[in-house]
């Protein structure tokens, strides 16, 4: 008998990849124009770009934001690529979530994957909703085990469940439970939205339970609504292309929260090139994650994941370079760069 956790997997990465209405393409990035330096008084060649996080050093402010993961060949294939190409690069990876570790113990192995990168962060990932479900600390210490992660991402999807057919929807009392195991995990624990971003309520909600690090993933790439749509069988049900782009634009929810002391933000959610993530890092942002733009070079190989990684970069790096900005850390917040 199939396991029904992995076969949703298998069934979210197919119309990811195949259907175009699943990244939704919103380009809200690109209504921000920045400040060009013509004469720019640095060199190209010494502009530094790496920066810090979860205590170790990346060459850029990336990370490969949660696909997928599970039992089958293609979804270890993805993950060890992504971990490859991670290593290679020099940049953070958080996996997809790992609930189907104990609905199948097969999927271990595409977490197992400290092995092929062994020095940049990783990230585990169980969602939110499955501490109403009878997950617990046990659990979450498992999930980082296998990975031999950094920190811990708790996944936030109230709008996929909703639309997903028989969803998880009780959503009641989370924030008491966030903070339980925000005090009794031994490494940091992020939590994060799945594309429709993180209001400044619920961001001063988590910050009172003990969380310190949000990643907005707002509107404007992947949509789950769509994707869950379209994994209904009666289609004619339309509440998830009803619901397909909403939720906060990544922009400007960095500019909700950038003001909220003790919080460190992450930005993702239609991200698209290495000039959106310096325009994210102008707005506030601390870290950028990307994930559409690498799903289809990690089902190919670890090396185009790399190359896709590397453009990337030489994006970010001309960008910083333009501005007239040495050092990564004095674009964070540098609003006076934006038009």
């Amino acid at each position: 008998m199939s396991d029904p956790v992995n076969q949703r997997k298998l069934e979210h990465l197919r119309i990811a990849t195949e259907e175009q209405g699943a990244d939704r393409c919103a380009s809200h990035f690109d209504a921000i124009r920045l400040t060009h330096r013509a004469l720019p008084e640095i060199n190209l060649n010494q502009v530094d770009t790496s920066c810090t996080f979860l205590g170790k050093t990346l060459s850029f402010p990336l990370l490969i934001s949660s696909m997928t993961g599970g039992a089958g060949e293609q979804l270890l294939a993805i993950n060890r690529n992504l971990a490859r190409a991670a290593e290679e690069t020099g940049v953070a990876l958080a996996v997809g979530s790992q609930r189907v570790l104990f609905t199948n113990p097969e999927a271990r192995a595409a977490f197992d994957l400290r092995p092929l990168a062994p020095s940049v962060p990783l990230i585990a990932n169980l969602g939110a909703i499955q501490l109403n479900n009878g997950f617990d600390l046990k659990h979450a210490c498992e999930a980082l085990d296998v990975l031999q992660a950094d920190a811990l991402y708790l996944h936030l999807n109230p709008l996929q469940e909703a639309v997903q057919p028989n969803g998880d929807t009780n959503f009641h009392a989370l924030a008491a439970k966030i903070a339980y195991l925000s005090e009794q995990l031994p490494c940091p624990l992020l939590i994060k939205e799945v594309g429709c971003g993180i209001s400044r309520a619920d961001a001063l909600l988590l910050r009172e339970n003990g969380v310190r690090i949000l990643d907005l993933a707002g509107a404007g790439g992947t949509s789950w609504s769509f994707i869950e749509h379209m994994r209904r069988l009666d289609l004619d049900c339309s509440l998830g292309l009803a619901f397909q782009d909403w939720g906060i634009p990544t922009p400007k929810n960095i500019e909700l929260l950038r003001d909220i002391p003790d919080l460190t933000l992450m930005a993702s959610g239609g991200i698209r090139t290495g000039i959106d993530m310096v325009k994210a890092l102008l707005l506030g942002a601390s870290l950028c994650g990307i994930a559409a733009p690498l799903l289809k070079p990690a089902m190919e190989s670890a090396d185009a994941v790399a190359n896709t990684i590397r453009r990337l970069k030489k994006e970010f790096t001309t960008a910083q370079f333009l501005l007239g900005i040495s050092h990564v850390q004095n674009l964070i917040g540098n609003r006076a760069l934006l038009l």
